[in-house]
């Protein structure tokens, strides 16, 4: 399934409309899709190295909109929808998510967890849903959504727009290193500003 879900990507990524496609592909990742939008962008950079910052934007705008879609699941439709996005990658029990976050340590833990995900598929599905249902500072959570998901794009474009496919397999082997090292970037940066505007 995943495998004909993959091909269908890549198919796509050559089309007319994949700029399209890829903001699409992009939105509903965020909250149910499996397959990340990365398949779409690399062969998108690769055969118009030019539009990379488009190919970029897009998939970063798409990307955060379905982030909010997916604390909107959470925040309202957690038992009608929610659950059900759930139990497809195998989770049935958040509800002790709720206290993670009642205090200032716990918000700080959940910005942290959130910033990590962003860089990866399947938790930062779940974490969108999550951050709704546990009502989770809509503020931070676009903000850390808008930087790890941009940061992510952005990153396997431009490396794409400089050493075209060479660094293909490179990126699609590294991709986990590289997001583990950007997310404690993007960790140190949100708690900065977390600490900022709660003094302000």
């Amino acid at each position: 399934m995943l495998r004909k879900l993959y091909d269908k990507s890549l198919e796509i990524a050559s089309s007319k409309k994949s700029i399209s496609f890829l903001g699409f592909i992009s939105f509903i990742e965020s909250f149910i899709f499996p397959i990340p939008p990365d398949v779409m962008i690399i062969p998108m950079t690769i055969a118009n190295k030019k539009n990379w910052l488009r190919i970029a934007t897009v998939a970063t705008i798409g990307s955060v909109c379905g982030a909010i879609v997916g604390y909107i699941i959470g925040y309202i439709f957690f038992k009608e929808i929610g659950l059900k996005i759930f139990e497809l990658y195998g989770v049935d029990n958040v509800s002790f998510l709720k206290d993670k976050v009642s205090s200032e340590g716990g918000t700080i833990a959940w910005i942290t967890l959130l910033a990590i995900a962003g860089f990866t598929p399947v938790p930062f599905k779940l974490l969108t849903i999550t951050s709704g249902f546990v009502h989770f500072n809509i503020f931070y959570f676009i903000i850390i959504s808008a930087l790890t998901r941009g940061s992510r794009f952005f990153i396997v474009a431009l490396l794409i727009r400089y050493f075209g496919a060479a660094i293909k397999k490179v990126i699609e082997k590294r991709l986990l290193l590289a997001s583990f090292i950007f997310s404690i970037i993007i960790v140190v940066v949100a708690l900065l500003l977390y600490n900022y505007l709660k003094n302000f």
